[in-house]
């Protein structure tokens, strides 16, 4: 499957809702509004022409400085990457999404993220929001069951958000 048509098609239906896109590189990625997530979605899941019927994974990615002098010299604002792969068994086609979201809602320090969950399109879904909320941080509006799923239920923060604080214990036992 050819990713420009991807690209094309999907510039053609939902317009300035695709921000971006890569449809030339080898993992071609294309980005979407927040937003317009599940209906972009959607569609590339029913779309005769496209049939992205399989969710391979979801990954979180922080894209935050912590170092006061490193940042400084970064030419990105801290936000938080939710990237989707998706294959198309029909047409032999892979596709990744990517959604952008501000660090912290509201632009509120310490608020976590949030974006509409895909789990009512592709049911796989379901444990990749439940692996990216607990790790990173980013929560999915509308998740059927939105729970840690690595970590214990009273586990503090989200181990792969950039500033994340490693405990010196839990439940009395001392790490390293």
């Amino acid at each position: 499957m050819d990713t420009a048509t991807v690209f094309q098609l999907l510039e053609q239906r939902f317009g300035d809702r695709v921000t971006a896109g890569s449809p030339e590189v080898g993992d071609a990625w294309i980005e979407v509004a927040p937003e317009s997530l599940v209906e972009v979605c959607r569609f590339l899941r029913d779309e005769p022409q496209l049939r992205f019927e399989m969710l391979n994974c979801i990954s979180g990615v922080d894209y935050f400085e912590p170092d006061s002098k490193k940042a400084a010299k970064v030419t990105w604002a801290p936000h938080c990457e939710v990237i989707y792969h998706l294959t198309s068994i029909t047409h032999k086609g892979r596709l990744v999404l990517k959604v952008i979201l501000p660090r912290w809602k509201n632009v509120e320090e310490g608020s976590l993220p949030e974006i509409a969950s895909v789990a009512g399109v592709w049911s796989g879904a379901d444990w990749h929001e439940r692996e990216v909320y607990d790790l990173s941080g980013v929560v999915f509006t509308g998740h059927p069951d939105l729970r840690r799923i690595l970590c214990p239920e009273d586990w503090v923060g989200h181990p792969l958000r950039k500033d994340y604080e490693m405990p010196l214990e839990y439940h009395g036992i001392r790490g390293k």
